[in-house]
C-alpha cells in the first residue's frame, strides 16, 4: 500500500483542496502518514499570493529531495497555485520533482500518481516528468470529496476563480475565471456532511459573495449567494454557517440583511479593506472607496451591534506615502477589528503592481506593519476583555493540543478552552468566560 504525506501552505481554499485530494487517494487505497520519512508519495499544496509562501514551499521541497537517496521509489509532487504559475519551470529548479499539478487538475492527481508509480515499479515506460496545468471545464465541481467523516466543522467550496483583476493579485492567473457550482449539488454535499457529524459549514470561494454569477438567477431581489444562505437554514443538523473570502462589493442590502435574520449565520464577517486611502485603492483597482467601506461596516453593526469583524490589509503598496498610510491607520483604528491579516506588499510577477514605480522600502513596510499590529493587539484584547463574565455559546470541536481541555469557538469565531467530557464534542454548550487574552478565551461550562 502506498503511503502519502501532504503538506499545505496558504488559505482555507488550499486546505479544502488538499482534503479533496486526500479523499480521492484514500478511495484508491492509499494510506496517510504523519511523517515525510515514512511516505512513498509526498505532495506539497502551494500558495502564490505572497513571495514568502512560495519560498517556503520551494525550500521545503528542496530539502525533501534528499529523501530519494533513501527511497528511490519516492514520488515528489507540487500542486496548487505555485504549480499553476510556474509550471514546468519548477522541474529546472527541483530536479528530483516528479509531478506538477495545477489548480484545475487536482482531481487528476490519483491517475497521474498511478502512471508515475507504474513506471517506478518497472511496469510502464520511462517517465518524462509529468506536468498538468491546463484548464479543465467544470473543474470547480470536482472539489466535493472529504477526507473523513465525523469532523465537527467542514469547508465547502462553492465558487472558484476571480474576475476582479486587483493590481497586486496573482489569483486570477492561478485560479482562472469565476466559476460556480450548481446550488443543488452544494446542498447535497452539505446534507451529507450533516449526516456524518458536521455541525458548522464554512462556504469557500475566491470571491465567495460572487457565487452563482452566470449560473443562478436573482430571485426577489436576492443574489444567488443570499439564496444559498437561506437554503442552508433548512438543513437539519447544521448549526452554524460562515463564509470566506468575500469582497466589499458583495455587501448589498440583501446580504447585509441576512445578519441577525438567519439563525445559523454567525455574527462574524471577514471584510477585506486592503487600504484606507482612496488614491491607493484606485491604484489597486479596488472598486470602492474608504467612505463606502465604512458605510458597509456601519450597516453591519446596525444589524448586529457586536458583530465580529476581520480584514486583510496591504502595507507598502507601490507609491504609498505617509499620508496614504495615515488614512489606512485611521480607518483601521476606527473600525476596531477583532482580527486582521496584515501583509507587507511583495511583488508578484505578471501583476500590474510589480511594474509600478515608487516601490516602498522594506524598512518602511516593516514600520507600517508594526503600527497596525499594535492597534490590532489593543482592539482584539478589548474584545476579549469585554467577554469576561459573559456566557458564550460554544461549538465543541475537539481536544486542545495541550492541557487536557476541550476547544471550541463562539459564534464570533474566537477560540474557547474549557474542561469537560469528550462526549461534548460536536455539541453546543454554554461557557462562562473567566479569562481572556488577545486571541483566546477560557471558562467553565454552565
Amino acid at each position: 500500500m502506498n503511503r502519502v504525506y501532504i503538506k499545505t501552505y496558504g488559505c482555507q481554499m488550499n486546505e479544502r483542496d488538499s482534503d479533496a485530494v486526500a479523499a480521492l487517494l484514500r478511495a484508491r487505497g492509499y494510506s496517510f502518514v504523519d511523517s515525510e520519512e515514512d511516505a512513498d508519495v509526498i505532495l506539497i499544496n502551494t500558495c502564490s499570493v505572497r513571495d514568502l509562501s512560495e519560498q517556503k514551499a520551494l525550500g521545503k521541497m528542496g530539502r525533501l529531495q534528499k529523501l530519494k537517496k533513501k527511497n528511490p521509489r519516492l514520488v515528489l509532487g507540487i500542486m496548487g497555485c505555485m504549480a499553476q504559475s510556474r509550471g514546468s519551470g519548477l522541474l529546472d529548479k527541483l530536479p528530483e520533482l516528479d509531478l506538477v499539478v495545477g489548480t484545475q487538475k487536482l482531481h487528476r492527481v490519483p491517475e497521474h500518481l498511478a502512471e508515475i508509480l507504474k513506471t517506478k515499479d518497472g511496469l510502464g515506460p520511462l517517465p518524462a516528468k509529468l506536468v498538468d496545468i491546463s484548464e479543465e471545464a467544470d473543474s470547480q465541481n470536482a472539489i466535493k470529496d472529504h477526507q473523513e467523516s465525523g469532523s465537527v466543522t467542514s469547508f465547502v467550496s462553492i465558487q472558484q476563480g476571480c474576475d476582479m483583476n486587483c493590481a497586486f493579485c496573482i489569483v486570477p492567473h492561478v485560479r482562472g475565471d469565476e466559476r460556480s457550482r450548481p446550488m443543488e449539488e452544494i446542498l447535497e454535499e452539505i446534507r451529507g456532511l450533516a449526516v456524518s457529524g458536521s455541525r458548522e459549514i464554512t462556504l469557500l470561494g475566491q470571491i465567495v459573495t460572487s457565487y452563482g454569477r452566470g449560473l443562478e438567477n436573482f430571485k426577489d431581489k436576492k443574489s444567488p449567494f443570499v439564496q444559498l444562505l437561506e437554503r442552508l437554514e433548512e438543513i437539519e443538523g447544521i448549526k452554524r454557517v460562515r463564509f470566506t473570502s468575500p469582497h466589499p462589493r458583495g455587501f448589498k442590502e440583501d446580504l447585509v440583511g441576512c445578519f441577525g435574520r438567519l439563525e445559523k449565520l454567525c455574527e462574524s464577517v471577514h471584510l477585506p479593506m486592503q487600504s484606507g486611502s482612496d488614491r491607493i485603492l484606485r491604484l489597486m483597482n479596488r472598486p470602492y472607496g474608504r467612505d463606502r467601506y465604512y458605510d458597509i461596516v456601519q450597516s453591519l453593526r446596525a444589524r448586529v451591534p457586536d458583530i465580529y469583524l476581520s480584514t486583510d490589509i496591504i502595507v507598502g503598496f507601490p507609491g504609498e506615502t505617509d499620508e496614504d498610510f495615515e488614512a489606512t491607520r485611521e480607518l483601521f483604528d476606527r473600525v476596531g477589528y477583532d482580527m486582521a491579516f496584515i501583509f507587507k506588499y511583495s511583488k508578484r510577477s505578471g501583476t500590474p503592481a510589480a511594474q509600478m514605480k515608487d516601490q516602498v522600502s522594506d524598512e518602511v513596510k516593516e514600520m507600517r506593519n508594526q503600527a497596525l499590529l499594535d492597534i490590532l493587539h489593543k482592539s482584539s484584547l478589548r474584545r476579549g476583555e469585554s467577554l469576561l463574565d459573559t456566557t458564550q455559546e460554544v461549538l465543541v470541536e475537539g481536544w486542545a493540543r495541550k492541557g487536557g481541555k476541550l476547544m471550541g469557538r463562539n459564534r464570533g469565531g474566537r477560540k474557547v478552552f474549557f474542561k469537560g467530557d469528550g462526549g461534548l464534542i460536536g455539541q453546543l454548550v454554554n461557557v462562562k468566560i473567566d479569562k481572556a487574552t488577545v486571541a483566546v478565551l477560557e471558562g467553565n461550562v454552565v
